[in-house]
């Protein structure tokens, strides 16, 4: 795969792959905010190949001042990844239930940390199975990976780096308006936004089926917001997640955008920074 290539892939793409030499390793990203584990989803059946990875303990940190899932140590991401045989010349498929938002987490952490091939399964596991393609409970044996994590790859946001695209670029806020406009707040112990971030929901980057909606749809959707190839932009969410599909989506419709890893978990770990309620920006 070049980089100019999508990074998404359809099931009978991957199945056709999946038969022939020099084929993807498989990433089994299921995980549900809140559980059950995506380990049991993965246990009672999964493609044929897959290693399951775990998104709070392989692709996140431990929480803290970072947010609830903050970036994970090079060392310990690198150890999962070789692990769960990734190479840095083998591509990479992610997968998750159907709305790609923790295989876009995965995609999103291999390639800040220097891995070139990775895509995600357009629809995952329920499009898989829809297409009537095979599904297995057994373990593989996985042979170890030499992938080696080099941060950078990717751009990202800390806290002072998200309140000036909210300032001067575009930052956008991708969980539900009800959050955004701080009239409910599930998780965290604040309600509201970022001063200046756009409401900007994930559900408006995906079609039916957990899919993503077309490039051209994406294009024309981020231009609405304001997203432009001159100006910075940016995503966050609740704690970095939910953003990682929002890059993903910009990256579909031809945009660079950074992920506010820490997003409003990470906002929050500071309460001097100050927050906006409102359908208004702020």
């Amino acid at each position: 795969m070049n980089a100019s290539a999508s990074p998404l892939i359809d099931a009978a793409t991957l199945a056709s792959e999946l038969a022939v030499d020099c084929a993807p390793v498989l990433l089994d990203a299921r995980w549900r905010l809140g559980g059950p584990p995506g380990v049991n989803s993965y246990l009672a059946g999964h493609l044929p190949g897959a290693v399951y990875v775990d998104l709070d303990r392989d692709l996140a940190g431990p929480p803290g001042a970072g947010g609830r899932h903050p970036l994970p140590a090079a060392a310990a991401f690198q150890a999962a990844m070789r692990r769960a045989g990734v190479s840095a010349g083998t591509p990479v498929v992610a997968y998750d239930d159907g709305d790609s938002i923790p295989a876009a987490r995965a995609w999103w952490t291999l390639r800040y940390f220097g891995h070139q091939q990775v895509r995600v399964l357009d629809g995952g596991f329920s499009a898989w199975e829809a297409a009537g393609l095979p599904v297995t409970a057994d373990e593989p044996v996985t042979a170890a990976g030499d992938f080696t994590a080099v941060p950078g790859g990717m751009p990202i946001a800390d806290a002072a780096g998200a309140a000036e695209l909210a300032r001067s670029g575009i930052l956008l806020d991708v969980r539900t308006a009800e959050r955004y406009r701080g009239e409910t707040e599930p998780i965290d112990p604040v309600a509201g936004h970022i001063p200046g971030a756009l409401s900007a929901p994930v559900t408006g980057s995906m079609a039916s089926g957990g899919r993503f909606r077309s490039p051209a749809e994406l294009a024309e959707r981020f231009a609405q917001l304001g997203v432009t190839a001159g100006r910075p932009a940016g995503a966050y969410c609740g704690s970095g997640v939910t953003a990682a599909h929002e890059v993903l989506a910009l990256a579909l419709a031809g945009f660079s955008a950074a992920l506010y890893v820490g997003s409003w978990s990470g906002w929050l770990a500071d309460p001097g920074r100050p927050v906006a309620t409102g359908q208004d920006p702020g």
